[in-house]
């Protein structure tokens, strides 16, 4: 199975892998490959850089993901969003509230 990974500078430590199951055929025409997810995951991680394209096949595992739900989503539902670990996410929250709070006062 054939993906492309993205990741989104406005949302660090954010990846998006999309499905390309015709690939190497799909590449003809120009397609929107982020319109299998949905608006409001599109408006909330904002404009994608695309950082590789990855045969999962030829893959045992992935660095912060576990391959076998990676296969399973982009199956069903064409892409697989991976966030941030866990502590990440909190210092990221904290961060941004600090910024808030920080401009609030300025």
């Amino acid at each position: 199975m054939h993906c492309d990974i993205y990741k989104f500078p406005k949302n660090e430590d954010w990846y998006v892998y999309i499905a390309r199951p015709d690939y190497p055929n799909d590449t003809d025409e120009l397609k929107d490959w982020f319109a299998v997810l949905p608006s409001e995951i599109r408006a909330k991680l904002g404009l994608g850089q695309f950082v590789m394209h990855l045969d999962l096949a030829s893959k045992e595992k992935l660095a912060r993901a576990d391959i076998e739900e990676v296969k399973a989503k982009l199956a069903t539902q064409g892409y697989y969003v991976q966030a941030p670990p866990a502590d990440i996410l909190a210092a990221q929250a904290l961060a941004k509230a600090k910024a808030l709070q920080d401009k609030k006062y300025d």
